[in-house]
């Protein structure tokens, strides 16, 4: 790609040094994984229902059909607080982890997502961010804008969103919008997207917890 487009995404990797979220944010899962001792625990009927009307209400476009399919009524249902990762709680269905709560928002894990494409809105960018998005970097407003890249003008601000890439069928990562759509074409520059979620961190990587399927807690 171009040197102005060399020039952009080495903001990814200088912005992101430069700010502390992406401690909290997009490299939380970055060393996680289900072979270590969690707290683990099994909702009750009603923390169980509160979780599947949050998931709901926060993606419409899941419906009680959709969410069956992913959380069944006979499956072995748990929340894990992972070591070292303050704020977040894991949703994990047979032993497999689907969903994570951060503070307020609930997120599907990638291959939720993958599964239903839809269930979120999408934000685009070209082919040479692909590098910065996978070291777990924020991604930039001239990121989205430039040549290849695509925004959603719709997305508000605090939005979670799909991370796209040009030519490509799944998403590569998750993340929440610092301002709305509009706001990153308007301002092109600063933070667009802090990222939460990619694909080769910890929790992409994870299949079960080895925990859970042992019967420990």
């Amino acid at each position: 790609f171009s040197s102005k487009q060399a020039s952009t995404y080495l903001c990814f990797l200088l912005v992101s040094s430069q700010h502390n979220t992406i401690t909290s944010l997009s490299t939380m899962f970055k060393k996680f994984s289900t072979k270590d001792s969690h707290q683990v625990k099994q909702p009750k009927s009603s923390a169980l229902r509160k979780i599947r009307s949050l998931i709901t209400e926060q993606y419409p476009s899941i419906n009680e059909a959709t969410l069956d399919d992913l959380i069944p009524k006979k499956a072995q249902i748990h929340v894990v607080k992972p070591k070292d990762i303050q704020h977040v709680e894991i949703v994990a269905i047979d032993a497999k982890p689907l969903f994570f709560k951060f503070n307020d928002d609930y997120y599907p894990t990638l291959q939720v997502l993958h599964k239903y494409p839809d269930m979120m809105a999408h934000q685009q960018v070209d082919r040479g961010a692909v590098k910065f998005v996978l070291s777990g970097a924020d991604i930039m407003c001239p990121g989205l804008t430039s040549e290849g890249g695509k925004v959603d003008q719709d997305v508000p601000e605090g939005g979670v969103v799909a991370i796209m890439v040009e030519g490509k069928e799944n998403a590569l990562a998750i993340g929440k919008m610092t301002m709305s759509g509009k706001d990153v074409v308007k301002k092109n520059k600063g933070i667009g997207i802090t990222l939460v979620h990619y694909m080769d961190d910890g929790l992409y990587r994870a299949k079960e917890f080895d925990q859970i399927k042992l019967g420990k807690k």
